[in-house]
């Protein structure tokens, strides 16, 4: 069984697929710890900073597909 190249292949893919899960699950969370700790209504400049440069790279993302 270990020595079939399938099973190390799935392994590592499984190993590397649960890093990026874990990774962004615990960003997740700080965001909604950021989140919550603002005052009702406020959000935190940084979090607006954060999501204003992911909503640019989305934009520029889809006018390189058009163009």
């Amino acid at each position: 069984m270990f020595q079939k190249t399938d099973f190390w292949i799935g392994l590592a893919v499984g190993a590397v697929a649960g890093i990026f899960g874990y990774r962004f699950m615990q960003e997740r969370e700080q965001q909604m710890a950021s989140l919550q700790a603002a005052p009702a209504g406020e959000i935190p400049v940084a979090e607006l900073q954060r999501q204003k440069e992911e909503l640019e790279d989305l934009i520029a993302a889809q006018e390189a597909k058009k163009g």
